[in-house]
This record gives C-alpha cells, sequence and structure tokens, in this order.
C-alpha cells in the first residue's frame, strides 16, 4: 500500500508538486484522503526526476517518513524538472530491504511504482518464477511483492512491449495467479505515463498540450481532476490521455475476443484497442467507453 504520483510539464522545483500543494503527497504520508487500506505511509519514501539533457533519472530512496527526513527539503526546493515519480510507503510487510523496498524501482529511463498488495504473497506467485530469466530473480534489489510485479513489468519491457501493454499483461497475469491482489501500477520514462486502476484509487488532470498528473489521489480540489476506474489502463502524454478497460480475469462473460492494449498514447494503428476516453488539446472532454476491455 502506497500513495504514488507521476508528473509530466514545464520545469518546475520537486516541491512545487510534492510538498506545496494543500494535499499533497508529504502530507498524504500521514494523512491521506482516499486511501483504501491502511492510514499512515511511513515505511520510506522515494522520488525519481528527470533533468533536462539526460534521459535516466536521478532518485533519492529513505527507509523512513518523508517528514523525518530534513534532507529532502532542500533536495525538493532546489532540484527541478519536467517529469517525475513519487511514493510515500505503507509495506505489506514492514521491516525488509529498508530503501531498497521503496519506490521509485528504477531501470534504464523507466520509473515504476505499485500501490496495493498481492494476495498471498510469496506463494501465490511461485509460478510464475521461471518465466522470469534466473539473473533476474538473483538481482531482485528487494524481497517484496512490488519487487516481484516490477521484474516482471521489468521483463516485459525489455523484450518490446509497449510500456501500456507491459503493465496490463502484468496485472492479469498476476491477478489470475493471485487473485484479490490490488495492483495499481504506476510507470514512467519521463516522456510519457502508463498506469493501472485495479483495487484502489488512481486520478489524473491534465492541461492538455502543457502538463500531465497523475496519482493515487488528488493534491489539491481543483475541479479538473478526474478519477480513473476501477481496472483500467491509463496511457498518457503531455497532450493526450488515453483510458482502455481491463478485463478482469474471473468475468468469463466478457471474454470473446482479444485485443491489444496500445502502446503509446497517441497511437494511430486502426488494430488497436478502441479509445475509451481521450483528454486532449483537440477535444478536452471524454467521449465514450468501448465495448471491448483488453484481454
Amino acid at each position: 500500500m502506497c500513495r504514488h504520483l507521476a508528473f509530466l510539464g514545464p520545469e518546475e522545483p520537486l516541491g512545487g508538486l510534492l510538498v506545496d500543494p494543500p494535499h499533497s503527497l508529504y502530507r498524504q504520508s500521514w494523512a491521506p484522503r482516499r486511501q483504501r487500506y491502511g492510514t499512515v505511509n511511513a515505511d520510506g519514501f522515494g522520488v525519481g526526476w528527470y533533468a533536462q539533457g539526460d534521459p535516466v533519472p536521478g532518485r533519492y530512496r529513505r527507509a523512513g517518513p518523508i517528514w523525518g527526513d530534513q534532507n529532502f527539503a532542500d533536495l525538493a526546493r532546489v532540484v527541478r524538472t519536467t517529469g517525475l515519480l513519487a511514493a510515500v510507503r505503507d509495506a505489506t510487510l514492514p521491516g525488509a530491504d529498508a530503501e531498497a523496498a521503496a519506490a521509485p524501482f528504477a531501470s534504464g529511463t523507466w520509473l515504476f511504482s505499485h500501490n496495493g498488495a498481492v494476495a498471498g504473497w510469496p506463494h501465490s506467485l511461485a509460478s510464475l518464477v521461471p518465466s522470469l530469466p534466473p539473473a533476474e530473480l538473483l538481482s531482485l534489489e528487494a524481497r517484496s511483492d512490488s519487487a516481484f510485479v516490477w521484474a516482471l513489468v521489468l521483463n516485459r519491457l525489455r523484450g518490446g512491449t509497449g510500456e501500456g501493454q507491459a503493465l496490463a499483461d502484468t496485472v492479469l497475469e498476476v491477478a489470475r495467479a493471485a487473485p484479490g491482489s490490488r495492483l495499481s501500477l504506476l510507470l514512467t520514462n519521463g516522456e510519457t505515463i502508463a498506469a493501472t486502476a485495479w483495487g484502489d484509487t488512481l486520478w489524473y488532470r491534465s492541461e492538455p498540450g502543457r502538463r500531465t498528473v497523475v496519482a493515487s489521489e488528488p493534491y489539491d480540489d481543483d475541479p479538473q481532476w478526474q478519477e480513473v476506474p476501477d481496472r483500467t489502463l491509463l496511457t498518457a502524454s503531455r497532450t493526450d490521455v488515453l483510458l482502455t478497460p481491463l478485463k478482469d480475469p474471473d468475468d468469463k462473460a466478457t471474454d470473446t475476443t482479444d485485443t491489444d492494449a496500445t502502446d503509446t498514447p497517441d497511437s494511430t494503428d486502426p488494430t488497436d484497442t478502441p479509445v475509451p476516453r481521450r483528454h486532449s488539446a483537440s477535444d478536452g472532454k471524454a467521449s465514450a467507453p468501448p465495448k471491448e476491455p483488453i484481454a
């Protein structure tokens, strides 16, 4: 369980996104407004950000609560970024792996976070272990459900799967193996954001053509915030937000044909899944959902 946030937009200080808003991620660490599971996110925190001209993000993570780190106040005040992913953590199983278990996890240009918990962890996902190369298992950063879910996502990304499809495929695979899991995932490469709403809250705020924020819950009361329906894949850029339904593995009634998720927010391939809702510079309004969810 945690609260997390991803941002793409004009350069601004970390604090303008994570500390200054009235219901910022900083405040959500002890007083979340829409967190369904857990109440205090004090088991670590982290922020990853992109600097202009460098596609590989920097990271700052700690094992303790964000409010107890005096260095973060200075960091948030002076570091500026055009993209970030940050999280505050309420551990599923507290105590192990310290800051190595704090999101965001990272590889190359990617930053990743998981809000939720895998039901029956670790036994429930034992059947998925053979799907990962042995070297990936031996190099897991932490012994947590989130670190393992990240390994599943990363294996797909390295195999060439697009960000949105990698999240969708991983969520459905884990949900089949461990029914009842909460799998709200968040992934960015500094240019796009992909996220899933699966068992916990997810919101977005878009100023088309300028900036996009995706978060577990709104950091202020601006009416531009829109809630993402449960069982949904979100893909976004600075100009566009697309929402696509995800098919629950237990919902046999809708299991008719297989469809593919859109790999990028601006895909125009006619074979892609129809876009259920689009928030863009051209229309500014959402359209009706499609009839076919992602299998």
